[in-house]
C-alpha cells in the first residue's frame, strides 16, 4: 500500500515516530546513539532541525529541508536503520518482520504533518517542548534534558518556567 504523504520542495514538517513496543524506554536508553545518528544523517542528507524531544517510546521533530529537496523518507529509513543497528537485538518480533528481515525496533510507519504558517509552527514548537510534562515525565519542560528547550530558553523565545503549572496538556493542540 501506497501513503500519500506531503511532498514540498524545502517545506517544514513535524514528524512523530514510535517504536513498535512503547513500553520500551530504548530512545532514552540509548539517546546518545539517537544523537549520533542524527548528526550522520544530517551530515550527508542537510536539513535543519527547528525543535526536537526524545521521549522514551517515541519522539516529536521539526525539520526545514534545503530548497529543492523533500526527500524526508530517505532520512527517516537512514535514521531508524542506523539506530537499530547499533542497538542490541532484544526485541520481540512479528512472523512478518522476521521473513522481512527486519528488526522490531520502530513502528512501519510516521506521522508527518506540513507546517502552514507561522502559527502552525509556534503550535507546534509548543507541542514539541511541552510533550514531556504532558506525558507525566517532568514537572515543566526545563527539567527535561532530550530536548531543544534549553536553546529555545537562550534565544529568549521561552521563559525557564515556561509551561509549569498548566494543566490543560493543550500546548501546541487545537483548542
Amino acid at each position: 500500500m501506497r501513503y500519500r504523504r506531503a511532498n514540498v520542495e524545502g517545506g517544514t514538517y513535524f514528524f512523530t515516530v514510535n517504536l513498535a513496543d512503547r513500553h520500551r524506554s530504548l530512545l532514552v536508553d540509548h539517546v546518545d546513539v539517537l544523537r549520533e545518528v542524527l548528526h550522520y544523517v544530517k551530515e550527508r542528507h542537510p536539513f535543519r532541525m527547528d525543535a526536537l524531544v526524545v521521549l522514551p517510546d517515541h519522539l516529536h521533530t521539526i525539520w526545514t529541508l534545503p530548497k529543492g529537496d523533500r526527500d524526508f523518507p530517505t532520512r527517516w529509513m537512514l535514521i531508524k536503520t542506523g539506530f537499530s543497528r547499533r542497538v542490541t537485538a532484544d526485541e520481540r518480533r512479528s512472523d512478518s518482520r522476521r521473513q522481512k528481515g527486519e528488526r522490531g525496533i520502530w513502528q512501519r510507519r510516521y506521522w508527518e504533518h506540513l507546517i502552514r504558517d507561522d502559527e502552525d509552527y509556534r503550535r507546534h514548537v509548543d507541542y514539541v517542548h511541552y510533550n514531556p510534562v504532558k506525558h507525566g515525565h517532568v514537572a515543566r519542560a526545563a527539567e527535561w534534558p532530550h530536548s531543544t528547550f534549553s536553546q529555545y530558553v537562550n534565544q529568549g523565545v521561552y521563559s525557564p518556567d515556561w509551561g509549569e503549572g498548566d494543566d490543560s496538556g493543550s500546548f501546541g493542540e487545537r483548542q
